[in-house]
């Protein structure tokens, strides 16, 4: 069964260009997906030891699309989100920013989350 697991398919969609990421920024937007980005750097150890955690998280929550950026990479994006430094990571809502987490915090980022589905679940009237 542990070969099994290794052939899981990620459920983090790695973002290779801005072509990419306005793809799925898009797509995410129009089907009312919220979207989380991890801003990271293959040289960055907490970016690199923050990856078992994000690949976690988007099995956990199914309706929300993950998205990795090598900031490295897709400079432009990283630029145009005003990337400081890594890891970041990045809640987005129709194509807006919502929240921010910069650094390697997993329960900080789980709480965002949480707070935030629970925010928008609260707000829609059934």
């Amino acid at each position: 069964m542990a070969g099994q697991q290794q052939l899981k398919k990620s459920k983090v969609v790695n973002i290779e260009s801005q072509k990419s990421w306005e793809h799925h920024i898009t797509n995410a937007t129009t089907k009312g997906f919220p979207v989380m980005v991890h801003f990271s750097a293959y040289w960055c150890m907490p970016s690199v030891a923050m990856n078992p955690f994000f690949e976690e998280m988007a099995s956990t929550y199914k309706d929300i699309l993950f998205l990795k950026v090598d900031v490295d990479e897709v400079k432009e994006v990283a630029s145009k989100m005003e990337i400081k430094a890594m890891p970041t990571f990045l809640l987005m809502s129709g194509g807006a920013l919502v929240d921010k987490t910069v650094g390697a915090n997993p329960d900080e980022i789980r709480k965002r989350i949480d707070h935030f589905i629970h925010q928008t679940h609260s707000s829609k009237s059934f």
